[in-house]
């Protein structure tokens, strides 16, 4: 297809549509010609009718289209120009579900900025605040806890999977700016909001505590901080754990009747020096392995049991968020210092440029995640006040939402098909009905 012919609307292109989603929404095989100035909401459109043809029950919904394994998101001649495909063969078009927000539902205001989110729990979400609380969400929309006892805002929060617990008491640790971990247990079945305080407060850093990650095993939590280490702690609250002393006990509310609650103190039992600004964030995706991203413009991993450093990427930029996961969960996403979301593979030694890059954002990006079941697609927040959903096949984002009026401070995904953030509206906002296949 030459340039002349990329712009002449009266050309038409062969396609056939092919898919692997299930016998309703498989549109017949045979091939077709289609205006090949078509965009991807206008394939949407023809895949739509052929499914209403075959079927009356049919409802109408978009779908997204990969041609060699890349997402098509330019008008088809151009796409075939850019990507030197002749106009003469028959082009297989493989469709699926488009990934998009389908709802945005009503949000969970604070009475601070929203600065740290957990989805990882499919009944509760877990937000942490500048007013020093972090709250428990019951299907994100009701208020059931509300955890007490840091003297600053919190920037870190995450549920602990402890294997011995129960769908009605769960586990939870937080990090502040106050130097402090705390560690929380809870009723899930409680239903009246409730203030709770820690029944264990880690104490040693000598700056902020900026990140936390729990190991896989649940029985330990690494944290970054602004003091540039980071430092290992031991998850066990019992007066017999090494470094554990009973600091205070603590009544569970007003009520003289109620029993006293122990709260105890532990020491780090390890810490890992080398970055030389803030440890801004912290992965423990596999149990002797640490990953690390610092303001000081370095990707660090780390040997849980030595203590040492074991590869060390610089990436150029001040780095605000790192997150684990895409093929195998070997793929590293960052964000920092600017509008670009970068993703680098560490299997592949001789090379830091990463393997994909993306730009769409208009200021720093403040926090990245990948799906926690797809190997391609992950999703990004930014001072922009712009939530972004990705795809590894696009340079584009497959959507932007725009739930905040103010910078977005932390995101997460939350049952598989909704995408939670908090930012400096003081608001959780919860964007939902996403299908990843």
């Amino acid at each position: 297809m030459d340039a002349a012919g990329a712009s002449d609307p009266s050309r038409q292109v062969r396609v056939r549509f092919v898919t692997k989603l299930p016998p309703p929404l498989r549109a017949p095989h045979t091939s077709i010609a289609v205006p090949a100035d078509l965009t991807r909401m206008g394939l949407s459109e023809i895949v739509n009718s052929l499914l209403l043809a075959a079927s009356a029950g049919h409802q109408t919904q978009p779908f997204d289209f990969l041609v060699d394994g890349e997402l098509v998101r330019l008008p088809l001649q151009e796409f075939l120009l850019a990507k030197g495909i002749s106009a003469e063969r028959v082009l297989e078009l493989e469709y699926v579900k488009a990934v998009a927000p389908r709802k945005q539902e009503d949000p969970c205001p604070h009475d601070d900025w929203v600065s740290a989110v957990d989805g990882s729990n499919p009944s509760f979400v877990l937000t942490g605040c500048y007013d020093g609380l972090a709250r428990i969400w019951k299907d994100a929309a009701e208020c059931t806890h509300i955890l007490e006892g840091h003297s600053d805002g919190i920037t870190s929060a995450s549920f602990i999977k402890k294997g011995c617990e129960t769908e009605d008491r769960l586990h939870v640790v937080t990090a502040s700016k106050d130097r402090s971990l705390r560690l929380f247990k809870f009723d899930a079945s409680v239903t009246i909001p409730k203030q709770t305080g820690a029944y264990k407060i880690l104490r040693g850093h000598t700056s902020s505590v900026q990140s936390i990650a729990v190991n896989p095993s649940a029985d330990m939590i690494c944290s970054g901080s602004w003091d540039n280490s980071i430092k290992l702690w031991s998850i066990k609250g019992s007066e017999e754990d090494g470094g554990t002393i009973s600091v205070k006990k603590r009544r569970t509310n007003s009520d003289s009747s109620e029993p006293e609650e122990s709260q105890f103190e532990g020491s780090a039992t390890s810490t890992f020096l080398g970055h030389t600004q803030c440890v801004s964030a912290v992965a423990w995706p596999e149990q002797q392995t640490i990953y690390s991203a610092s303001w000081d413009h370095s990707v660090r991993q780390w040997d849980v049991q030595t203590g040492k450093e074991t590869w060390n990427m610089v990436c150029g930029r001040a780095l605000n968020c790192f997150h684990c996961g895409g093929e195998s969960s070997s793929l590293i996403a960052a964000g920092g210092s600017d509008p670009v979301l970068r993703v680098w593979d560490p299997r592949k030694p001789g090379t830091l440029a990463p393997i994909f890059q993306f730009s769409s954002h208009k200021s720093w990006i403040s926090a990245c995640k990948w799906h926690p079941s797809s190997w391609f697609h992950l999703v990004s927040s930014s001072f922009d006040g712009k939530v972004m959903l990705w795809d590894l096949r696009t340079a584009w984002p497959l959507a932007s939402v725009d739930s905040h009026k103010d910078k977005v401070l932390c995101v997460d995904w939350w049952k598989g098909d909704s995408v939670i953030s908090g930012g400096a509206d003081s608001k959780l906002c919860i964007a939902s009905g996403i299908e990843i296949v």
